[in-house]
């Protein structure tokens, strides 16, 4: 196949080293827009069953001999196993040229692939801008699936293609602004699961019996006004300057789940900063917010003003009574 000028890549044959969550999907996705998965590689029992789930009758080789088998060959594999798998193929000779080979890493452009564009491969950096849940599910959920792109310009159409084929949407990215790319996906989706979990987990301590129903519709609704509005959507009530309101969550949350507090002190700083950029938190209630917030993460150090009160004699934050309670 001469991908260079294609911008419909040809029925291909496709493989994947390793299958973890992502490249049984990928690899499924494509069979269904028409190319043929001849072999898949995994270590781990859970990689095994999945490929067997996702792709029937897909025989599990070694990582070699799934080069040997595929025009097309899927590197889904962590980030940091990235450059050593790319290295030790080049290495081996398992490489042919004019294999299309691509990784799915959000971090990495087609530079790791270096070794194997030396080799003679056609290199693609592909990353789907999604969750994984290792099931079937996932295949449906890449349509309309933004992919982050990048690939010398003349793969650019077939890498393109590929996403489409997929029935993800592609977006362009340099290779210098692959690291910056990934660290927006990570800091949106990946710390939004552990908010969610938190915020359902202070729930169930607040009796609240079905909090996952409590928070949909809310969640659902700030993630909307939020892509259509961006810092426009602020609410709440370190948008709002409610400094008492701030100053009572963090007392509950020292309470009943000092864990949270660092992560709660930390975001309503940065709101507070965005909202006052905004013009929507009032510069006098920012002032008495920001005491506040300065104020409990003092407290939550084990520090007042002038470090540990008369009535937290060890720091503890914790005031106490005369009876020591």
């Amino acid at each position: 196949m001469n991908a260079t000028h294609q911008a419909r890549p040809a029925r291909l044959t496709v493989g994947v080293v390793g299958a973890g969550r992502v490249g049984p999907a990928l690899a499924r996705a494509l069979q269904l827009a028409g190319h043929r998965p001849v072999a898949v590689s995994g270590v781990s029992d859970a990689s095994r069953r999945r490929a067997a789930e996702m792709l029937p009758e897909v025989p599990l080789v070694p990582p070699a001999q799934v080069l040997e088998l595929a025009d097309l060959v899927l590197l889904t594999v962590p980030d940091d196993a990235l450059p050593p798998l790319v290295q030790g193929l080049a290495d081996t000779g398992a490489i042919r040229p004019g294999q299309l080979l691509v990784h799915t890493s959000g971090r990495y452009g087609t530079a790791v692939l270096d070794p194997a564009r030396r080799a003679g491969a056609l290199p693609l950096a592909l990353h789907p801008a999604m969750t994984f849940t290792g099931t079937a599910v996932d295949v449906d959920r890449l349509a309309g699936c933004s992919f982050g792109v990048t690939a010398p310009d003349e793969l650019r159409l077939a890498a393109e293609a590929l996403v489409i084929e997929m029935g993800g949407e592609p977006e362009w990215i340099a290779e210098a602004s692959r690291p910056l790319y990934h660290a927006a996906l990570a800091l949106g989706a990946n710390h939004l699961v552990t908010l969610v979990a938190q915020a359902m987990e202070l729930l169930r301590t607040a009796g609240v019996e079905h909090p996952d129903r409590m928070l949909g519709p809310l969640l659902g609704a700030a993630l909307d006004n939020a892509l259509r509005s961006g810092d426009a959507a602020l609410t709440g009530p370190v948008a709002r300057g409610d400094a008492g309101t701030v100053a009572a969550h963090v007392a509950e949350l020292r309470r009943h789940a000092p864990a949270t507090v660092a992560g709660y002190l930390a975001m309503a700083r940065t709101t507070a900063d965005r909202a006052l950029a905004q013009g929507l938190l009032k510069p006098e209630l920012a002032e008495d917010l920001l005491d506040v917030l300065a104020d409990t993460q003092d407290h939550a150090a084990g520090r007042g003003p002038n470090g540990p009160g008369p009535n937290d004699p060890d720091g503890s934050g914790e005031a106490r009574g005369g009876d020591g309670r």
